[in-house]
């Protein structure tokens, strides 16, 4: 039958529309049946075989919608997620802080799920095209075509203690608060580790000072749990309850702490009421700039036992050290950076005042690592922060006067003693210690640094004056030497001049060293008293006792009897190496007859300080490493003794 132009053109249109719904069948129907097996694979499909394959199925489901994870904002992911019944779930680098009273145990789970649909890796990853045997075409990823596991990783555990339970009376106990406990598991059979779990499946690791750290190959789920023992109610505040820092992270501990046994902090000096401590170099070339102050310090009464139990813990010192940074800003400890030294390198320096005569404390510091790496901003309780181990440090005495007797109670009132701590001057820029002084006639160190100041820079001036009568810039042929220069002079001269013209100052009831040089001991002390008349017999009649080594300062200061800590020797042979001949500098010999033994002393690595020097510090130095050997000083040796 031949059609019509119209039935023709419809015949047509029929054709083209079944031709394009078969073609969209063909080519879109395992959608169909994808959305369909969401819920269950129809019997049919399974027999027939054509679409689907057991083996095939998670593969396929999991390449239209790679390691899919939903995360609304208006539900917590431990409804979403497969969480341990009762656990807590963690996220990475998001400290989590909680209340844990005694007895108790709380339970967390970090899914390694978490982590495995958002890895590098995995979003890096291409999808291809392929045929299955039974010419089905499906997506699968080039680099992984059987194994779906995740890559193995590191979990990083750290825990920091902020509180615990206080003791009743300090003076009834001296036992520290019980130690918060972690357990780790990553059996599927102890989802909730603890106390009376099985000891075979998880792991348990008790806290050190306030602190735990603990890692972990995160190949499956990791579960764990911070458990609080039972308090005694005899010694301790049972109603007080444990409070604590969780962090998890792949990058590293977001809590630290450093168990070198040599600390990061060094104490420089003290005197009665104050004590300057620094940290090591922060950096290593003079170029190199520190944009701000990195550490922060906390300093304890070692009598004190508030910190015992949590010395490792960032947020416990921050809560419960003496002196620590308060939230108005407000501190008794004065931070600031300081360039200085031969390499004109950088550390970071601590004034604390404020502290109490005769008194041993514990300095330790915490680096800020969230700032400084600059990967995040520190969480609120201060996360991210490694702490160091402690220094110990002292003050020295301070002189007691007695002003009346009530009853059998006597009266005393305190004064600080001879020694006063200065820094911050401008000639003599690595002078920072304590040096002799007299609160009565200089109450504070900024004025008694000043009269030191104004002392080295007229010293300094008449060097100079006498210095620049040599021709420094004479050809090789005509300087005074072919080794050293005026610039060497001038350096040597002035390590010298700060050493002996600012002496180092230690109380007399300092036990007697072979570097410790008794001064001015017919003077009185503050308090009017003397020093011991048997040692004013035997050392009296000597000038090197009985004055200060500088004589304005017995006549400016009168500091009364002190101990000089005598400057080391190779500072004086440095300056007859360094300067001109005619200049008329000389050194004496060890048991020669000019009285070296009451001018210097010989560096002895083996302590913390045997000998002044600039930017002498208690603890051992590099600086007396240039000290020279006494035969190849004979020979420079051309004159009388020059006595500082």
């Amino acid at each position: 039958m031949q059609l019509s132009p119209l039935q023709s053109r419809l015949a047509a249109s029929v054709i083209a529309s079944c031709f394009v719904i078969v073609l969209y069948l063909f080519l879109f129907a395992p959608q169909f049946a994808f959305a369909a097996e969401l819920a269950q694979t129809p019997s049919t499909l399974e027999q027939a075989g054509s679409f689907y394959d057991d083996d095939d199925t998670t593969e396929f489901l999991d390449v239209q919608v790679p390691s899919y994870e939903p995360n609304f904002s208006l539900f917590d992911r431990s409804i979403i997620g497969r969480v341990a019944d009762g656990a807590v779930p963690l996220d990475l680098d998001s400290p989590t802080t909680s209340n844990l009273d005694p007895g108790m145990t709380i339970a967390y789970v970090f899914e390694v799920a978490s982590i495995s649909g958002r890895s590098a890796q995995e979003a890096d990853t291409t999808h291809e095209l392929h045929i299955s045997s039974n010419e089905t075409p499906e997506f699968k990823r080039t680099n992984d075509l059987v194994r779906r596991q995740t890559p193995s990783r590191t979990l990083y555990v750290s825990v920091n203690t902020c509180d615990q339970p206080g003791r009743i009376s300090p003076d009834q106990t001296s036992m520290d608060p019980p130690q918060l406990t972690l357990f780790v598991s990553t059996s599927s059979e102890n989802t909730l580790p603890g106390p009376g779990r099985d000891e075979k499946t998880q792991n348990a690791i008790v806290f050190n000072e306030g602190a735990v750290l603990y890692n972990i190959s995160l190949d499956s789920d990791v579960y764990f749990s911070i458990s609080a023992p039972q308090v005694s109610a005899k010694y301790f505040t049972t109603t007080l309850p444990y409070n604590y820092e969780v962090a998890v992270s792949l990058n590293g501990y977001h809590h630290s702490y450093d168990s070198e046994t040599q600390p990061n902090l060094y104490w420089v000096d003290s005197d009665a009421s104050s004590s300057l401590l620094t940290t090591q170099n922060l950096t290593s070339r003079p170029e190199e700039v520190v944009p701000s102050a990195p550490y922060t310090v906390f300093v304890q009464d070692k009598k004190n036992l508030a910190i015992n139990g949590i010395r490792k813990s960032y947020c416990g010192l921050k809560k419960w050290a003496q002196i620590r940074p308060l939230q108005n800003g407000d501190s008794q400890a004065t931070t600031g950076l300081r360039r200085g030294g031969d390499d004109n390198l950088t550390t970071q320096e601590f004034y604390i005042s404020g502290l109490n005569a005769s008194t041993d404390y514990s300095g330790i510091i915490a680096l800020n690592t969230s700032l400084s790496l600059g990967k995040r901003q520190e969480s609120s309780s201060g996360g991210g922060m490694v702490v160091y181990n402690a220094v110990d440090f002292s003050t020295k005495p301070s002189e007691c006067l007695q002003v009346g007797v009530l009853g059998q109670i006597i009266l005393t009132i305190l004064s600080d003693g001879a020694c006063t701590f200065v820094f911050n001057l401008t000639v003599c820029t690595e002078t920072r210690y304590a040096v002799p002084g007299n609160p009565e006639k200089f109450p504070n160190g900024t004025a008694l640094a000043a009269f030191y100041d104004d002392y080295t820079r007229t010293m300094w001036d008449n060097f100079d004056k006498v210095l620049q009568q040599t021709p420094c810039e004479a050809p090789p042929t005509q300087k005074y030497s072919l080794v050293r220069d005026c610039d060497d002079c001038k350096q040597a001269y002035k390590n010298w001049l700060c050493s002996v013209a600012i002496p180092r100052c230690e109380d007399f009831s300092t036990p007697d060293q072979d570097y410790l040089q008794m001064r001015n001991i017919n003077a009185p002390f503050p308090n009017g008293t003397f020093v011991d008349q048997s040692i004013r017999d035997k050392y009296g009649g000597n000038k090197a006792f009985n004055s200060s080594r500088n004589v304005e300062i017995d006549e400016a200061i009168e500091p009364g009897p002190y101990k000089e800590v005598l400057p080391c020797d190779y500072l004086c042979y440095e300056l007859i190496k360094s300067c001109p001949a005619s200049m008329g500098f000389a050194c004496p010999l060890p048991n020669s007859k000019y009285g070296f033994d009451t001018s210097y002393a010989v560096p002895d690595t083996s302590k913390e300080l045997s000998c002044n020097y600039p930017g002498s510090a208690y603890y051992p130095s590099a600086a007396t490493s240039i000290a020279i050997s006494w035969m190849s000083m004979v020979a420079l040796i051309v004159v009388p003794l020059l006595l500082g």
